[in-house]
């Protein structure tokens, strides 16, 4: 497996027990808020980059 394939299925899975602990509502706020918050953590010269590199990808 590679290392972005275990990355998202320990995602899933912590989703998934987020579900299961949680009411969804707060669930749903914590698995959508952690990646914002961590996006606008970077500086807009990091935000250029990231979404440059994710489009090169998607045009392959």
């Amino acid at each position: 497996m590679s290392k972005k394939t275990k990355i998202a299925a320990g995602g899933v899975a912590a989703g998934l027990i987020l579900l299961i602990w949680l009411p969804w509502w707060a669930a749903l706020l914590i698995i959508l808020g952690v990646p914002a918050a961590a996006y606008l953590a970077l500086d807009p010269a990091q935000r250029r980059r990231l979404r440059r590199v994710g489009r090169k990808e998607l045009g392959r």
